[in-house]
């Protein structure tokens, strides 16, 4: 039958005997020989090996992501809810502490916010017989350095010592802020002073203009209601108006709060002979008795010491405790986008206490 001969013209199974030669007429009989055995596809089982691979990855990241959860719970208990945690810079007994407050870089409102956040840390702490305000900025807003100012005088209400170390840079509002404490202490290499005031004012006339061809047209009820503009150079008029405004108030308020700060050193009259922008290095502020002594951090620890009248102390900051969603919500470098708001940021006059080389 054809079914049959199909059949019989299949090919083996596999591993299966095959018939070995004919055998010859009183011979031996025939051996059945195997089929060969082939190794498996190299291939074979590979999508399991990368399920597998991918499934334990994924295993080990959610184990690491659980971990940073329990450990930010932890950081946040030991902080006690106030939303940072003391890093010890000095060991010594925990009963008696100085606690360090960082004013570090261009002085904002978020500077301001964080300078809050650590004094009320400190006020918390029961145990901090005294502080010591550490600067390294170049100044920056009138408001926000004159917030932080507020906020030193205000913990100096308690009856503890309040130190400024000034560290690095420590100019215009830098200094400013320094007038709140009772001593002063600054590094070898320090630079500061800078006491005056400085007005940021772009004007964009030509740009517009000359190059790409926009005339803005401004309507205001009011004549002084545009002074100064940015789409115009400023009149002698506007520029006296602006200084008798602006400038003027903001000077003669960082002037006073030097003369409050140094009175028990300098007379009314030698501060307002050092208040001409100038800057100085330690040694020379020294000689100005703008600063109290030069030296470091454990110089600026021993003054707050001889001020609290304790021998030991231990010396602590407070930071931020490490939060796994603001890693998450971390964002890189973004491009500056030309909007609405920043035009107006760059059009609108900023008047500092901000040393003008930064």
């Amino acid at each position: 039958m054809d079914f049959d001969e199909n059949n019989r013209s299949q090919p083996p199974f596999f591993n299966e005997p095959r018939p070995g030669p004919e055998p010859r007429p009183g011979g031996p009989p025939p051996v059945m020989v195997p089929y060969p055995v082939y190794p498996p596809s190299p291939h074979q089982g590979n999508g399991w090996r990368i399920l597998w691979r991918v499934l334990f990855t994924l295993s080990v990241l959610a184990n690491v992501g659980l971990f940073l959860l329990l450990l930010s719970a932890m950081v946040m208990v030991a902080a006690g809810g106030s939303g940072v945690y003391r890093n010890v810079l000095r060991e010594g007994p925990r009963d008696s502490r100085i606690a360090v407050i960082n004013i570090s870089g261009l002085i904002d409102g978020g500077q301001a916010e964080e300078v809050f956040r650590q004094m009320e840390a400190a006020r918390q702490d029961r145990a901090v017989k005294g502080i010591i305000v550490r600067i390294d900025s170049p100044g920056g807003t009138i408001s926000a350095s004159d917030r932080i100012y507020q906020e030193i005088l205000e913990y100096r209400k308690r009856g503890l010592p309040v130190v400024a170390f000034l560290q690095g840079m420590a100019a215009s509002g830098g200094y400013y802020t320094s007038g709140a404490c009772q001593k002063i202490v600054a590094e070898p290499t320090t630079i500061t002073g800078s006491i005056g005031v400085v007005m940021v004012h772009f004007v964009f006339e030509n740009l517009l203009e000359n190059k790409l061809g926009i005339q803005p047209v401004f309507l205001t009820m009011g004549a002084k209601k545009d002074w100064p503009s940015s789409f115009r150079a400023p009149t002698q008029e506007e520029l006296t108006y602006i200084k008798d405004r602006l400038l003027e108030p903001a000077y003669t308020r960082f002037v006073d709060v030097v003369k409050q700060g140094r009175q028990d050193a300098l007379s009314s009259t030698e501060v307002e002979k050092l208040a001409d922008g100038s800057i100085f290095v330690a040694e020379q502020a020294l000689e100005a008795k703008l600063i109290d002594k030069i030296g470091y951090l454990d110089d600026a620890i021993d003054t707050v010491k001889t001020m609290a009248g304790i021998q030991a102390a231990q010396v602590v900051e407070y930071r931020r405790p490490l939060s796994v969603l603001g890693l998450l919500g971390a964002k890189g470098p973004q491009i500056p986008k030309l909007d609405r708001k920043t035009l107006f940021e760059f059009g609108t006059p900023q008047v500092l206490y901000l040393w003008n080389a930064y």
